[in-house]
Formats: structure tokens, C-alpha cells, sequence
């Protein structure tokens, strides 16, 4: 609610410096305000409506469901799987060993988790990790497409079979289709392996290589490279 107030108090202030005509301290018109705010307000709404679904079983077990944090705004969206305990303890995407990961990933490709957005295929976390079942996917599908209608991001990284198969659902395994781009409705997708992939065989550097190629192809992509 905070947030919520905080913004209706700067569009007022933006409204107030127009209407006397201080065009020198913001140039945006009236309705790109409006536009701006109804988004945040989208935002806001969505993520409430995320951490109060009982679409699927899910929320029976879970602790608190997770839809995502960073940059709303942002070019670049990864996208996993679904929370894991720790994610499911702290209402946070990719907190835990897999998110330490991935922030390394970040940081290598010149971002911050700050500048980009994460969230998963599910919302909540499935009992023991274990993979998502497809109801428990389509549940959850109008969440992550609306999410990607509000950030409109310029690239997917889909991390490990199940964000894949979201975007790409033709998709035969992650090992076929890694490292190529893909197309979800005209934005490019780039499917590589999930960090906790990563984590479980720490001692093959070739996947981690295969990792860093693949982001390199993003980086070149967003101009980062």
C-alpha cells in the first residue's frame, strides 16, 4: 500500500509541474503518466493475485507462493522452474544455491539482479522439488504470460526443461535445444540449463561452458557482449 501511495503522490507532482508549465523537469504527457501507473498498478494487482492462488494444489503445502522480483521494465526475463525451500521460506526467486549461481551468471553478463527480471514457470513450490505436473503448469500460465506482457523483455532465458517446454513445448529435451535461439511470440528465447543443473554435476566444467556460450549469445543480442 506504500507503494501504492508513493506513486499516486508522484503523478500528482508530475501533473502540477505541466499544468505550470515546467516543461524543463519532465517532458512525459498526461496519458504516458496514466499509462505508466495503470502498469504498476497491473503489476501490483498481479503479484497479490499470485500469492493468494488456490488454482492448483500447490498452495495447500506451500508457505508462501513466489511471482518473481526485479526490474519491471527490464530487456532481459530468465525464467526457471519453480521455487525451491528456500525460495518457498523467503517469498524470493533464486535465493538459494541455484540463485547464488545465477546471480554469478548475471553479474558475468555486465547486469544486475536489479536490472533484470526472474521469476518461474510455477508459482509455488512443488512438495520434496519435484517437477512440476502439467496441471500445476497450466495453473500457472496466465501468470507468467501476463507477466511477460508487462515487461515486454527484448530476451527469454529459459532455465532447464520445464521453462523449454513452456516457450518452446515441441521441445525434445534441453540438450537438443540449448544454445539455439527460439522464438515466444516475436521474442527471442535462448533455453540453457538450470543452475541447480549446474550444481548437481559441479565437476563438469563442459556444461558450465555450454552456459557461457549460450549467455554470450544473449549478451551479443542485448548489445552487452
Amino acid at each position: 500500500m506504500k507503494k501504492e501511495k508513493l506513486l499516486l503522490q508522484l503523478k500528482e507532482q508530475l501533473k502540477f509541474y505541466q499544468e505550470i508549465g515546467a516543461e524543463f523537469v519532465f517532458q512525459t504527457r498526461p496519458s504516458e503518466i496514466d499509462e505508466i501507473d495503470n502498469k504498476e498498478a497491473r503489476f501490483l494487482s498481479l503479484e497479490q493475485e499470485i500469492k493468494s492462488c488456490h488454482q492448483c494444489d500447490l498452495y495447500r503445502t506451500r508457505r508462501q507462493a513466489v511471482p518473481g522480483e526485479g526490474n519491471k521494465k527490464a530487456e532481459l526475463l530468465f525464467v526457471g522452474e519453480a521455487p525451491g525451500r528456500d525460495e518457498d521460506l523467503q517469498g524470493r526467486p533464486f535465493v538459494g544455491r541455484a540463485g547464488e549461481l545465477l546471480t554469478k551468471i548475471i553479474k558475468a553478463m555486465k547486469f544486475t539482479r536489479e536490472e533484470v527480471y526472474i521469476t518461474n514457470v510455477v508459482k509455488c513450490r512443488p512438495p520434496n522439488n519435484r517437477t512440476p505436473h502439467k496441471e500445476e503448469i497450466m495453473s500457472c500460465y496466465p501468470y507468467l504470460l501476463e507477466q511477460i506482457e508487462l515487461i515486454q523483455p527484448k530476451v527469454i532465458v529459459a532455465l532447464g526443461n520445464v521453462a523449454a517446454k513452456f516457450f518452446i513445448p515441441e521441445a525434445s529435451g534441453i540438450m537438443k535445444i540449448r544454445g539455439k535461439w527460439h522464438e515466444f511470440q516475436g521474442i527471442p528465447v535462448m533455453p540453457t540449463f538450470h543452475p541447480s543443473y549446474l550444481i548437481r554435476n559441479e565437476r563438469d566444467r563442459e556444461r558450465k561452458r555450454m552456459v557461457w556460450e549460450d549467455m554470450q549469445k544473449v549478451m551479443e543480442l542485448l548489445g552487452r557482449k
